[in-house]
């Protein structure tokens, strides 16, 4: 059966090259500028909103209720859409990093999600998966007592892996745009947006292998998790049977120092493609997901001349929250 679909993201997001890049790596690269997605600082979370919303609009929600990082591009994408969709919104935000001064609990993504009018919540611990969503859905039993509609986006991986809809849909677009690529490099967090292209292009027959890069957790963690979203994402919809377990490729050579924090691989990756393609990366994800490329190309896992597809997934407002710690890491000139 069909599952319902907001549209948010309008037409397909361009494909472009990186050619002097592509000279220096003595690869083909091109970019998916899904940084472009959706509304204002989109990113590849508006392609999974379109199946959250859209089940929310099914069950005439008024109420969007959403957990994540307090540096969250979902929570604040979430309120986003919801506005242009005329619900209102409640984030809330964990703790998963403590120390990380005053910028980063107000700019960014937080100052964007005051400006929407997003009601914030905050929650103690951020490596609690079941509890911040448990914590969302006593909150809604609170609306629903006010009188409210609410909808939960749920961040457990138990739950219905709705955003790797999005990407499937992705999939198909990307093959429609250019079916040449060999591998395609995306980051690897909640597992939705690498889980989604992966069986969106198994569906396809189409061969591309998808490498995740490790944002959250270590190779082996995120392996378990893949497999996970892919059996729940089958369950789902039709993705064309099991995709092979050994398609599932993770690197985490950039995951260090952890979460949230930005190490020499995702400084020197954000540093390289800013100064070489004038294109800004995030230091969460997009920094951690590009400084694969150039990792898997020296070791030989990317081989030379191969045609390689790196999804830029936005996240850039959160740039300005992490300032202090990018004028820290970035290369010395």
């Amino acid at each position: 059966m069909a599952q319902p679909r907001a549209e948010l993201v309008g037409p397909a997001t361009p494909i472009q090259p990186l050619a002097r890049l592509s000279g220096q790596l003595g690869i083909t690269l091109h970019i998916k500028r899904d940084d472009l997605a959706g509304t204002t600082f989109g990113g590849n979370k508006s392609r999974q909103l379109e199946y959250y919303l859209g089940a929310a609009q099914a069950a005439s929600a008024d109420t969007i209720l959403i957990t994540g990082a307090v540096q969250s591009n979902f929570v604040r994408t979430a309120a986003a859409s919801a506005a242009q969709l005329g619900m209102r919104t409640i984030v809330q935000l964990e703790s998963r990093m403590p120390d990380m001064g005053p910028t980063y609990d107000r700019s960014g993504n937080v100052l964007l999600s005051r400006i929407l009018g997003a009601e914030v919540m905050h929650y103690p611990d951020g490596e609690d998966e079941a509890g911040a969503d448990a914590a969302l859905r006593a909150r809604a039993v609170q609306e629903q007592k006010a009188g409210r509609v609410p909808y939960v986006i749920p961040l457990a991986a138990g739950n219905p892996p709705l955003g790797a809809l999005g990407y499937m849909r992705a999939a198909d677009e990307i093959i429609a745009q250019n079916a040449g690529f060999d591998v395609i490099v995306v980051a690897s967090g909640s597992g939705l947006t690498h889980a989604g292209l992966l069986a969106g292009l198994h569906r396809a027959g189409h061969g591309a292998r998808v490498i995740g890069s490790c944002v959250r957790r270590d190779a082996g963690l995120q392996t378990d998790r893949l497999k996970r979203v892919l059996a729940a994402l089958s369950e789902l919809t039709d993705t064309g049977g099991p995709v092979p377990q050994n398609r599932i490729e993770i690197w985490d050579g950039a995951l260090a120092p952890g979460y949230g924090r930005i190490g020499p691989a995702a400084a020197d990756a954000m540093a390289r493609m800013a100064q070489v393609e004038g294109i800004m990366l995030d230091p969460v994800y997009t920094a951690k997901s590009f400084a694969a490329i150039p990792a898997l190309v020296r070791s030989g896992s990317i081989p030379q001349g191969s045609n390689v597809l790196f999804v830029h997934t936005g996240g850039l407002a959160a740039l300005f929250a992490y300032q202090d710690e990018i004028e820290t890491a970035l290369p010395r000139g």
